[in-house]
């Protein structure tokens, strides 16, 4: 075996996500039908493995050659490859794809149990031509860039031919836009220029430091000049201390340096990737105080003190870093409409993107953040969506969804609420204005890699008022069930059990976790924090859990198999004394006793009761988490802020912190020793109607992460009871609410899903309007029935009287509509 064979299961990642390796024997098995590849001979998904032809593979790395020959979707440049070398099947058809049995898709939890694809390995199978192409045209790049802007000049290089906004293609705009090949900077926006011209405003952004545009370019100018002297020098480390660039956020500054000081950094321009190969190449994370620059030069560092890339440009070293070990992340699954009824389809198709309206605004690149182009979105949209400013607020978020998204993420464009026209993925061109374009001119770059019609198996009500969507994993998981979408969904076809991306919501949760240990969901009643708390003990805890039955961590909320995957993970472990989940309700009368220990009543020897010391609920979880420290282990406190946090705690206020978990702790009451083990997290709900965090014990609020849940109308967009949009509805009211109290008494979008799903009659809407959302409001108003008319109008609400109105179910609903007017949008833009 050669040095690059793979004797184990490695984690390698590949296209944004990390996969199971499980090295070869020597050979690899070609199917008699099918184009995958197999490494083990037992598959389920093969047939007579022991007669299949075998492809000999003495280095191990078929698999790796296979994939370097195109992407997953580009199954033509595949297909050239095993032609050529003769991996096919036994039709003769070539071997496209590789199995799961020889590279399977992983969550994190599956993926923390492997070890990585090692650096020897990986450069042992690493062809350097592969890159050739890519290599040239990023010295044409830079060439192009020193060519229009030859480093002399830079000592007297005006305003005009730096800054966005300003003549005709200046350096800023090059740098961004026309030089891809040097380092991806996308998400850098036009703050990180330093100095830049607000189309929309016709203001410059720059630092407030400085008096006007002209005193800021002078010292931006005179920063670059220093930044680029000082990593000719190999001082990269003392740009940090430069004032005049340290406001951006590093990477025009990094890739200037890849055109003007080449051999100083590596053309890897976003901080968290320079961070992550930093870990890969030593073994150990970058020193967290480290500056911007500071942490560039370790990576050069670390990649010239390993003694594997001598004679290796920084751009070669950049490229095989992350083909070796790219930070992994899973795609966004969005849907955009291509117009109306997609309408636009075949120009999308044709062009290669999906375009969306809302032209007045402009080119989203001229704005320095998504702030500045939300505001400048709603002053030009104010007349429409009947002037409500959280609908105007939405559909800016729409809009610059197309700058969030990266090479690698799904589009899905819809046709209606209930076809899908195509699916591709993202390229690297991402995000581009086109203005050539008669409308429409917002778009982004796809690659369409299915475009057979598809009806959906049930209609999506909220897709006619929306035109970009994200694509909850159930719909997507659906789509891809579908079995149409050969290309994407082929290769995601074993990603659907072992690697749904976690949703934003529960990504902030799990984030807050790792982080701090414990957190707090918080926000108004009926925003869903319980529910997100339990979804997330199911999905969080049920992808770590092994070995307590059949356990589904994808399981939808209110399913037969969500409710058994809470009762296996609450039922207590065997042998451990606790369940991996345990769910706890504070409230005025729980105390220490209950939640860490206290003397209890318990039946003595004879007849009678005696008093004994009884461990309380943490205690035994932690007691359970400190014997078995290869599992999580999670509480989760309803209600957190209805209890007395200083007197439940006591001292494990102290023991929660991070860097106290595992130190040893004398209980006051039995003298025992106590630790909270590393395992075990914490998460809390409370209710901002009820009590604000400011009114949280100091103690506590510093030790918790707290995530606000506010109210959400997506889930109830395109649903109507008679003429009443729900959605509308509900952003209406909350706006009256939060400009007669506050924010923190708005109603929450939970009220209108019962069961999950949204109200659907007459009857039931009127019901909940009077049994629950009425009486809620009717507190927030102190029985003020001038200010409760202010919320819901004068048709349900009699001021003069003090009374409610009389009124049967359709009249209530009437009224209502009659008093929001919201019929809903009239459809995608």
């Amino acid at each position: 075996m050669t040095a690059g064979t793979v004797t184990e299961r490695v984690l390698v990642p590949y296209e944004r996500r990390e996969y199971a390796l499980s090295p070869s024997r020597g050979h690899v098995l070609l199917p008699k039908q099918g184009t995958k590849l197999h490494h083990d001979p037992a598959c389920p998904h093969l047939t007579d493995s022991g007669s299949l032809p075998r492809f000999d593979d003495p280095d191990g790395l078929t698999w790796r050659r296979l994939l370097d020959a195109g992407p997953a979707a580009d199954t033509a440049a595949r297909a050239g490859y095993a032609q050529r070398i003769g991996l096919l099947n036994q039709q003769g058809r070539p071997v496209t794809h590789l199995c799961s049995c020889a590279f399977a898709p992983v969550n994190e939890a599956q993926a923390k149990e492997l070890r990585h694809w090692s650096l020897d390995e990986a450069l042992a199978a690493f062809e350097p031509a592969l890159f050739a192409d890519r290599l040239a045209l990023a010295e044409q790049q830079a060439d192009a860039i020193r060519e229009a802007f030859p480093w002399d000049d830079w000592q007297h290089l005006t305003l005009d031919r730096y800054a966005m906004g300003q003549g005709d293609k200046p350096y800023c705009y090059r740098a961004e836009f026309e030089a891809e090949a040097l380092g991806s900077g996308r998400g850098a926006f036009t703050k990180g220029h330093l100095v830049t011209y607000r189309k929309q405003s016709r203001t410059w952004y720059h630092d407030e430091r400085y008096a006007d545009e002209n005193e800021a370019w002078t010292a931006v100018r005179a920063g670059i000049r220093a930044a680029v002297a000082a990593a000719r020098e190999g001082r990269v480390a003392d740009i940090d201390g430069i004032e005049s660039v340290r406001s951006g956020n590093g990477h025009l500054i990094s890739k200037t340096l890849r055109v003007y000081a080449p051999d100083a950094t590596l053309p890897i321009h976003h901080l968290p990737h320079v961070k992550h190969y930093i870990a890969r190449l030593t073994g150990r994370p970058a020193p967290a105080k480290l500056g911007v620059f500071a942490t560039r030069a370790l990576l050069a560092s670390a990649v010239d003190g390993s003694g594997r890339f001598d004679g290796w440009s920084r751009d070669q070293v950049a490229h095989f870093l992350h083909w070796w070990a790219a930070p992994t992340r899973p795609p966004r699954v969005v849907k955009i409409a291509p117009g109306r009824d997609a309408s636009l389809w075949e120009d999308c198709l044709a062009g290669g993107y999906v375009a969306v309206g809302w032209d007045e605004v402009g080119d989203l690149r001229d704005f320095a953040d998504k702030d500045e182009f939300k505001q400048a979105f709603a002053a030009q949209n104010a007349e429409r969506h009947e002037g409500s400013k959280s609908k105007i607020s939405a559909k800016a978020n729409e809009v610059w969804t197309l700058m969030e998204l990266h090479p690698g993420d799904i589009v899905v464009a819809n046709r209606g609420t209930s076809e899908i026209v195509g699916v591709g993925e993202v390229t690297d061109d991402g995000y581009v204005w086109r203005p050539e374009r008669p409308d429409h001119r917002h778009t982004v770059s796809v690659e369409w890699t299915d475009t057979t019609p598809v009806p959906l198996k049930e209609a999506e009500p909220a897709w006619r008022f929306v035109t970009v969507k994200d694509v909850p994993a159930k719909l997507w998981s659906q789509i891809q069930d579908a079995q149409l979408f050969q290309t994407v969904g082929e290769r995601l076809e074993e990603e659907k059990i072992t690697a749904q991306p976690l949703d934003a919501g529960l990504q902030r949760i799990a984030d807050a976790l790792d982080r701090r240990g414990q957190a707090v969901l918080f926000g108004p009643p009926g925003t869903g924090k319980t529910y997100a708390a339990l979804r997330f003990a199911v999905r969080w805890l049920g992808e770590r859990t092994q070995g307590i039955g059949e356990l589904n961590p994808y399981a939808d909320p209110g399913s037969h198999a969500f409710d058994a995957a809470l009762d296996l993970l609450t039922a207590p472990v065997e042998g451990f004394g606790a369940g991996r989940l345990t769910l706890v309700t504070f409230h005025p009368s729980y105390g220490y006793e209950d939640f860490v220990e206290g003397f209890r009543p318990v039946k003595g020897g004879g007849s009678g009761l005696t008093l004994d010391r009884v461990d309380g609920v943490f205690k035994r979880v932690c007691a359970a988490a400190a014997a078995d420290p290869d599992h999580p282990y999670l509480v989760v406190v309803d209600e957190l802020n209805r209890g007395n946090l200083p007197k439940i705690f006591g001292e494990l206020v102290t023991l929660l912190e991070k860097d106290k978990r595992g130190r040893s702790f004398t209980l006051p009451l039995s003298g025992d020793p106590f630790a909270i083990p590393r395992n075990v997290h914490l998460i809390g709900t409370m209710n901002t109607a009820d009590r604000s965090i400011r009114m949280l014990d100091a103690a506590i609020r510093r030790r918790f992460a707290f995530i606000e849940l506010l109210p959400d109308s997506a889930p109830l967009q395109g649903f109507h009871v008679d003429r009443l949009h729900l959605a509308a509805f509900l952003d209406s009211l909350n706006q009256r609410i939060r400009e007669q109290l506050d924010r923190e008494k708005q109603i929450g979008h939970a009220f209108f899903l019962p069961n999950g799903e949204p109200v659907g009659s007459v009857a039931e809407l009127a019901d909940i309007i009077r049994t629950e959302i009425l009486p809620l409001l009717q507190e927030y108003a102190y029985d003020d029935y001038t200010l409760l008319a202010s919320f819901l109008g004068d048709g349900l609400v009699d001021a003069e009287t003090h009374t409610l109105r009389e009124i049967d179910d359709e009249s209530l609903v009437a009224a209502l509509y009659a008093e929001f007017r919201t019929g809903g949008d009239t459809g995608t833009e």
